[in-house]
């Protein structure tokens, strides 16, 4: 029977390697059920139905992804994508209410341009250069984010007395010499968070799986024996019930406040990111398991860029954030998972995992603990850079621009938004207009609708 539905001699594998692959896979991305909650808690999501939401998404999305694309791909709540919905509109009051509407029209966005065929005729007209700025520069945001939490880099808005700031006169405060600084190195936690990111970075050099998750738990046991933090209230308990039940979250999403002018901006943001981040993860895990053609494309690519579009809309609809292809899902194919099989094991691991939200839920108040896997992610992204052509100023010039804009700035939409505008132009003033597709003129021209009549901050 599994071999009818998921074609398993075909594809050249076998039941026990689809379960060997399916539990590698979960085990490298588990950590975001710790991590996503603690992220969206800064736009007043309460964490307790977060998590439910976390995994629901997660659960909802892997199935799918098994049962009607058949691939091995595990699909949840996007890294980069959370941490736009929480910081990058937090200065614009929105509220998270707005943000899930926006998640959910993202996602009919995404199955209507799927459907189209537009989807892939737009993610084409991105250079390689700049597909991977938009990574690199989502890695450093997340570090950035990582290095604030944990308190080992910090700002003089919060962190310096009005007394050092006083100027000669003795009335007015003079402008800070640095908008950031190092934090409190003698700080037991900073320290903490430290040894955490090299406990993350030395499993993750051996290669052990698993070792975001693993080096999160073993920082936040230092803590506990040092007194930082406390102690879970239980091992067990039944999801969608009491503290975990979805009520307070689930299909609170205002849609209606979003579909206006003014948050035209945010949705091509996510827009942008949900489906850069779908086809960079679908190459980048189909490459790592032989399972692009001879021409280098995925194979009936619509079937999981539908997978994804579906997932967004749940997603919103549950309470949590934009969801798609989870690129950690590489690690299982190179266990051997060809297959949908690998999927649903993955799938129903995080069923699994949904019945000790107890003993992980006390993880994501620990910024010591989860914020250094933040920077272990931006680790991994950044190695992008290494694909930029630094040779053609035409690629290298708005590829930088999105990097050092998404960060310097604090938002990743007036990166992402930043580079594609400056992208034609570049090309233009360059005199090789004729490079460009009528893709990237689009998509040039959507961005310039940020800063026209957007609010950028």
């Amino acid at each position: 029977m599994l071999d009818r539905i998921f074609k398993l001699r075909e594809a050249g594998t076998t039941v026990r390697t689809e379960v060997i692959g399916g539990a590698t896979t979960f085990i490298t991305m588990a950590y975001i059920v710790v991590v996503n909650p603690a992220i969206l808690s800064f736009a007043g999501i309460p964490s307790g139905p977060s998590t439910v939401a976390t995994i629901l998404a997660a659960v909802f999305g892997t199935l799918l992804m098994g049962l009607y694309a058949n691939r091995p791909i595990a699909v949840a709540p996007y890294m980069g994508e959370n941490a736009f919905i929480a910081f990058g509109l937090a200065a614009l009051g929105i509220t998270w209410q707005q943000r899930l509407g926006a998640v959910f029209v993202s996602g009919i966005g995404f199955a209507a341009i799927t459907l189209l065929g537009v989807r892939a005729w737009l993610a084409s007209s991105i250079s390689a250069s700049m597909k991977h700025s938009f990574g690199v520069g989502i890695g450093l945001f997340l570090a950035l984010i990582g290095l604030y939490e944990t308190g080992i880099v910090t700002s003089f808005a919060t962190g310096t007395p009005a007394a050092a700031l006083m100027s000669s006169d003795g009335i007015h405060l003079r402008a800070p010499d640095v908008p950031v600084r190092i934090g409190n190195l003698h700080d037991p936690k900073v320290l903490l968070a430290i040894v955490g990111f090299l406990v993350i970075v030395t499993l993750m050099i051996r290669g052990v799986r698993g070792g975001i998750l693993i080096g999160i738990a073993l920082t936040a046991a230092a803590g506990y024996a040092l007194g930082f933090g406390q102690a879970p209230k239980a091992v067990m308990a039944l999801p969608l019930m009491g503290d975990y039940s979805l009520a307070p979250i689930a299909f609170k999403l205002d849609i209606s406040g979003v579909l206006r002018i003014g948050f035209l901006p945010i949705l091509l943001t996510l827009f942008l990111m949900g489906f850069l981040d779908t086809l960079g993860t679908l190459v980048g895990v189909g490459s790592a398991g032989n399972l692009l053609n001879e021409k280098g494309d995925f194979p009936k690519i619509e079937r999981p860029m539908m997978v994804d579009a579906a997932t967004c809309m749940f997603s919103g609809l549950v309470g949590t954030s934009t969801s798609g292809a989870y690129i950690e899902s590489a690690t299982g194919i190179r266990e051997g998972a060809r297959t949908g099989l690998a999927s649903v094991v993955t799938a129903l691991l995080f069923v699994a995992c949904s019945f000790f939200i107890p003993l992980l839920e006390p993880l994501q108040h620990l910024q010591y603990a989860y914020a250094p896997a933040l920077i272990a992610v931006g680790v991994l992204m950044v190695g992008g850079v290494a694909r930029i052509d630094f040779k053609d100023m035409t690629e290298l010039v708005p590829a930088f621009a999105t990097i050092v804009v998404m960060v310097f700035t604090y938002n990743i939409a007036n990166g992402l938004t930043a580079g594609l505008v400056l992208y034609p132009v570049i090309k233009l003033l360059a005199g090789r207009a004729k490079e460009l597709s009528w893709g990237s003129w689009v998509l040039g021209a959507a961005c310039a609708v940020y800063f026209v009549f957007g609010v950028p901050h």
